[in-house]
């Protein structure tokens, strides 16, 4: 009778980035323009290497899988919030707001293993040479490619499963732009342990594992490339994984503030600026990393832009 008693809400309401509301006009221009940037910056990586055989490589095979992910991403939370500025409507229903959720975590999971897949397709370039083409073959690279979208598939759905079973009460306001875990969890009026305990375990999995194993992967790399006698071979060893450095940077140093450090030096102002980092900056800006320190991606994007603006004869 008593959980019969409780009203669970049919919608919450999205309180935004803004802190006034003469401040929204300004961050509808600002997200708009990154969004715009991200989703042509992630489609022409996508659409330069699918169309340059030069670059059906490994490496290039999970970037193209890196920005098709990325795009995905920024959209599900994006759109949603400029729709709300632009309508002033910022309630969300309940079945939109776990729909949501789901694929937050469905693409911010496949973003952290496939960082960590790329590492290792690194490792085995730089260490492991001569015997490339033989590791890294067409059914491992499947495999790796595949494994993180049925994994991403699986804790998702579960942590929606544990989220269903939860009531929320009077208090509907979410003070984030999009539904993510952990303020959701605070609204809930009913005993949220189960949750926070696969919260930390999924943390664990699928942030600091392959954290590690991207430390891991780098001390090997550093070992060989500090073995390679001339200067010349050291310098074009690290550029080659600079680009992947620098992605690493961005996207584990905001996640791992927002899911494995203490709730107690957490702040909601604190959780939306990191979410802001991984679902609209770090895609925004993984087009650029990659492309402006890589000759034959340039060259690529170079050459598809210069067939769509040469007119056909």
């Amino acid at each position: 009778m008593e959980a019969q008693n409780k009203t669970s809400a049919s919608e919450f309401i999205l309180l935004g980035l803004a802190e006034m509301p003469e401040q929204e006009t300004l961050l509808f221009s600002l997200f708009l323009c990154m969004y715009v940037v991200t989703a042509v910056g992630n489609l022409l990586i996508i659409v330069a290497i699918s169309s340059d055989s030069r670059l059906h490589t490994p490496m290039y095979f999970f970037l193209a899988n890196l920005s098709l992910v990325d795009l995905c991403l920024a959209t599900n939370t994006v759109p949603k919030m400029l729709v709300s500025i632009q309508t002033k409507n910022k309630s969300i229903s309940y079945s939109c707001c776990l729909t949501q959720m789901y694929f937050f975590h469905f693409f911010g999971i496949m973003d952290s293993v496939l960082i960590a897949v790329m590492a290792y397709d690194r490792f085995v370039a730089i260490c492991h040479p001569l015997h490339y083409t033989t590791i890294m073959s067409p059914w491992l690279c499947g495999l790796l490619a595949g494994i993180p979208w049925v994994l991403s598939c699986f804790i998702s759905l579960t942590h929606i499963l544990l989220m269903a079973h939860l009531v929320f009460c009077s208090n509907n306001e979410l003070p984030h732009y999009f539904c993510d875990l952990t303020p959701l969890l605070r609204l809930s009026c009913t005993d949220t342990t189960v949750n926070k305990i696969f919260v930390l375990i999924v943390a664990g999995m699928v942030i600091a594992s392959p954290f590690i194993c991207i430390l891991a992967s780098y001390a090997q790399i550093i070992m060989a490339i500090m073995k390679v006698p001339s200067v010349g071979g050291r310098k074009k060893a690290f550029s080659t994984c600079s680009s992947h450095l620098s992605v690493v940077a961005l996207f584990y140093g905001t996640t791992i503030g927002v899911y494995l450090c203490p709730s107690s030096v957490r702040t909601a102002v604190k959780e939306k600026a990191s979410a802001v980092m991984y679902t609209a900056v770090t895609p925004m800006l993984n087009p650029f990393i990659y492309s402006l320190r890589n000759r034959d991606l340039k060259e690529a994007l170079r050459k598809l832009i210069a067939r769509k603006v040469t007119p056909s004869s």
